[in-house]
Parts: structure tokens; C-alpha cells; sequence
């Protein structure tokens, strides 16, 4: 047990509730895209840290166009799979390699 002399706990503690951010980001939301939720809604969970995978019922293009741009241009990314849209804050990747 004298290995964990110097761990302080609290600190871990706090260092792991900055990563989740403010309101409760590194969650994983899921929705239904259907034009019912506001776009800024959808943004604000990303801007909070939440990756989003959303049910898409309907077009993407425009059901996605009320947020898209905005969380892409924040540095977000958004990706299209087999009737979802995964849509992840900055720091967070989707990687596609597997699907070639």
C-alpha cells in the first residue's frame, strides 16, 4: 500500500470532471433527427461535450442543415452511417478505416 502514499485523489477526482465539462459532456446522447428538436439544441449538447447519434427520419440534408455547419465549423464532426448521424464535439474522432 506504499505505493499510494502520494496519490492524491482529489485531484484525479477534479481532473476527471473537467473532461466532462460544465454540463455533463462525455455522455452519448441519443435522439431521433426528425425536425423536432431545435438545431441549437442539438449544438448545445455538442458544445457540452455529448456525442450524439441520431436516428435520422427523414432528409439529412435538410434535418441536418439547422446545425451541421456550425458544429463542423467548431470543430465537430459529423458522419452519416447506415441511417445515423454521429455527430462528436472538437477532441473527438470518428474513425472510419474499418468501413473501406
Amino acid at each position: 500500500m506504499g505505493d499510494f502514499d502520494g496519490l492524491d485523489l482529489q485531484s484525479v477526482e477534479d481532473q476527471l470532471g473537467e473532461k466532462e465539462g460544465p454540463d455533463g459532456g462525455g455522455r452519448i446522447v441519443l435522439g431521433v433527427l426528425d425536425g423536432t428538436t431545435p438545431g441549437e439544441e442539438w449544438v448545445g449538447l455538442v458544445d457540452d461535450g455529448a456525442v450524439l447519434v441520431l436516428n435520422v427520419e427523414g432528409d439529412l440534408n435538410e434535418l441536418g442543415s439547422e446545425f451541421a455547419r456550425e458544429v463542423s465549423e467548431g470543430g465537430g464532426n459529423l458522419v452519416h452511417f447506415r441511417g445515423f448521424l454521429i455527430v462528436t464535439p472538437p477532441g473527438v474522432t470518428i474513425d472510419t478505416d474499418r468501413l473501406d
